[in-house]
């Protein structure tokens, strides 16, 4: 064999003799991760058949999955908080910031499916919507934002109204770290130490001084000044989402009604002023001042 009749050593890379071959009595990465499962858990509608329809379905499934590990993620920081283990709580946050970050960039994958083609899948969908999704209304509830509403629309499904009912009960993440606070002795009003937590949760002024004397001094803080931060980031990490899905809607329908039934962008845009912490949105403008 001539030099030119040579394997190229960089065009193969062998299988190494260790390497596990054989699974028929070892688990292998499709049983560990359920691929079976996963891989044929998508069901397009259409018919006939439109090709971009499974972006659509992977699409909503991918964000479910990853709501679905921001849920466990932001409920372990919620305990942690609760049990004044505040270094762990904020790797938790950490994680969910990344997280939000995907669920974010997701819309530009969505975003290349023009008006025409959403119209070919459009009626196919029938009355099911994203406002539907019990896991981003769980979000909602554990950062702050309850609505007994919203719980009405999964009356269809016991097992989410069950658990959308109980997070309404529950403290939310901000609520365990204003108690949190009140045990390190900082000035937390009782009015929002006894609130009602099914409520929404409404700006006091008073919390705004103590969150300004941290601010003053974060060095003296620095835990609560950065958990402060932490939480502010994923507001705003949370808004950049509700702005983006916003206009990646805009984009695909216009102002037509939502397949849910609610206005569409303008039911939307609406959600753009909500906040979950005023407080921390408050101070800032007491910072340096």
């Amino acid at each position: 064999m001539s030099v030119a009749d040579s394997p190229d050593p960089r065009a193969r890379r062998e299988l190494e003799e260790g390497i596990q071959r054989d699974f028929t009595a070892a688990m292998s990465y499709g049983d560990y991760l359920g691929l079976d499962r996963l891989l044929t858990a998508q069901h397009p509608r259409s018919e006939p058949a439109q090709h971009d329809e499974l972006l659509f379905i992977i699409q909503h499934q991918t964000s479910e999955l990853w709501l679905k590990l921001m849920l466990h993620e932001l409920r372990s920081a919620r305990s942690l908080l609760a049990g004044d283990d505040l270094a762990p709580a904020l790797k938790r946050l950490a994680r969910v910031k990344h997280i939000q970050n995907t669920l974010t960039e997701q819309w530009s994958v969505l975003a290349t499916l023009t008006p025409s083609e959403y119209a070919q899948i459009r009626p196919f969908l029938a009355s099911s919507s994203g406002f539907q999704s019990w896991q981003y209304r769980a979000v909602e509830f554990l950062l702050g934002n309850k609505n007994a509403e919203m719980v009405q629309v999964f009356e269809h499904d016991e097992a989410a109204r069950s658990l959308l009912e109980g997070l309404l009960h529950e403290p939310s993440l901000y609520d365990e770290f204003l108690r949190y606070l009140s045990r390190r002795g900082y000035n937390v009003p009782a009015e929002v130490l006894q609130r009602d937590v099914s409520q929404p949760y409404r700006m006091s002024e008073p919390l705004v001084d103590t969150f300004a004397s941290v601010y003053a001094a974060p060095d003296e803080h620095w835990g609560v000044y950065e958990t402060c931060e932490e939480l502010v980031d994923l507001e705003d990490n949370f808004q950049q989402w509700r702005f983006r899905h916003l206009q990646v809607v805009t984009r695909t329908i216009g102002h037509k009604t939502g397949t849910g039934g609610s206005s569409g962008v303008d039911f939307l845009r609406r959600a753009l002023d909500l906040t979950f912490f005023p407080e921390l949105y408050a101070v800032r403008t007491r910072v340096g001042g």
